[in-house]
């Protein structure tokens, strides 16, 4: 069997770059797509080299449904189709509701939201019609709990666990899965901005007492990626610590 090819968006992150190197560890071909600079693309490029296989970066902006569109029948033209996608692409426009300008509500909801429509509209058609796909939703667990100053961020990841339940109905007979994950609070570099007195406040509300590593939810990414994973579908698996007993 060939490699499985996964397109990673947000793919230059932390979580992004853990995506693709356990994936690529698995024996994927990975591609990692996202809006991020050179410098950072150099990054990721060093932080691939040590894995196996043909692995590469390609500039994209989710928000375009053409580009993503394009994207994908590029690849699919040249390696035979994406097998798996892994939706990671996402932004914060953190202020509260009574403060919140429509262009960050919208600016958030397009990233988050519309980009996950934009590229499993794009990969759907090739994975049905090959009789497999793999399709993982990166959520968040405050699309479960809500936050505070987070009502656009809630609602773009509350409202990719409901695609994801929805799309998964439609393609299960034809071989597709599509799975969401929710994060709980990780070693990110979003994490790692937040004032260290609010921080210390998160992780005391952690029942294992720390934040996450992004090692921690790219394992699950890549259980679900895998192809024995072929009866898990319409799920959203919460990585986060325990985060919910503390409520």
């Amino acid at each position: 069997m060939s490699r499985r090819i996964a397109v990673i968006t947000g793919g230059l992150g932390g979580l992004g770059t853990a995506f693709c190197r356990h994936l690529a560890r698995q024996g994927c071909s990975v591609i990692a797509a996202d809006i991020r600079n050179s410098e950072r693309a150099e990054e990721w490029r060093k932080a691939m080299a040590d894995l196996p296989g043909d692995h590469e970066f390609r500039a994209l902006d989710v928000t375009d449904y053409d580009a993503c569109e394009a994207l994908v029948s590029d690849i699919s033209s040249g390696n035979g189709g994406v097998d798996i996608l892994v939706n990671g692409a996402g932004i914060t426009r953190d202020v509260t509701m009574k403060k919140m300008a429509p262009e960050q509500w919208r600016d958030v909801l397009t990233v988050n939201l519309d980009g996950a429509f934009h590229m499993a509209r794009s990969v759907v058609p090739g994975m049905t019609e090959r009789g497999f796909g793999r399709i993982i939703n990166i959520s968040s667990v405050n699309g479960q709990t809500g936050q505070f100053g987070q009502t656009n961020y809630s609602a773009a990841k509350a409202g990719m666990h409901g695609m994801t339940m929805a799309l998964a109905r439609e393609v299960a007979k034809k071989g597709v899965t599509v799975n969401s994950i929710s994060p709980g609070y990780c070693e990110t570099q979003l994490v790692m901005k937040i004032p260290e007195p609010i921080r210390d406040k998160i992780v005391a509300s952690v029942p294992v007492g720390r934040l996450g590593s992004p090692d921690e939810i790219a394992r699950v990414v890549a259980f679900l990626a895998h192809d024995d994973s072929g009866y898990i579908t319409g799920a959203n698996i919460p990585v986060n610590g325990g985060y919910f007993m503390s409520f």
